[in-house]
């Protein structure tokens, strides 16, 4: 855990670098941040929705209409596995139920195009980084955990709401699909697949 703490730390402080840098330059950067709901589908290990999730992203247009970014994310996924027999290599045998774990901590940067600059701007986006997982399964008698790195790539659609005329202040609303190519051969995780959805505050 303190390693995942570590890992969102450095990614937060490279999104906040890019909003410093362009916050120079006037209202062409956007700092978004807030809440998401992750589903884990189709990874043989995890597949449930929690919504254990924050996520933080900032950057600059570079075009009125382009911006580029960074972007960082936490999620954990927990799904229970009722009681059933477990036989190992050895021909041993164990009758339990247990508790797995997901956590995924992807960060890189972003690329985003905006349909329009007015107070409700529809965008897409698409992001490109890194991700740290560690999938744990929680057993009577023991605990089992692996960790890995992988390459993420995410493509999302969302808007950006800006109610209150006099300030930068506004809310966001956005779906994304996202890839890692996380791979552990103790769980048969070949790739982590998630959906979900994120709603927080824009800047």
């Amino acid at each position: 855990m303190k390693k995942i703490i570590g890992i969102m730390l450095a990614a937060a402080a490279l999104v906040f670098t890019a909003g410093e840098a362009s916050a120079q330059m006037g209202k062409r950067e956007y700092i978004n941040g807030g809440w998401q709901y992750n589903g884990s589908v189709a990874n043989n290990f995890v597949e449930a929705g929690n919504g254990y999730g924050l996520y933080l992203e900032s950057g600059y247009y570079v075009t009125p209409m382009l911006a580029v970014g960074g972007f960082a994310s936490f999620n954990t996924n927990n799904q229970y596995v009722p009681k059933q027999t477990y036989t190992f290599k050895d021909n041993s045998a164990l009758t339990t139920d247990l508790d797995r774990s997901l956590y995924q901590v992807p960060f890189g940067v972003t690329l985003r195009y905006r349909f329009l600059r007015s107070e409700i701007q529809p965008y897409v986006s698409a992001k490109l980084g890194t991700e740290y997982s560690v999938q744990s399964t929680y057993m009577s008698t023991f605990v089992s955990r692996s960790d890995n790195w992988g390459f993420y790539v995410s493509p999302e659609i969302g808007l950006t709401f800006f109610p209150f005329p006099t300030t930068d202040f506004g809310f966001q609303i956005a779906a994304y699909y996202s890839y890692a190519t996380n791979q552990n051969k103790n769980y048969d995780i070949k790739g982590l697949n998630n959906v979900g959805f994120k709603l927080g505050i824009a800047f």
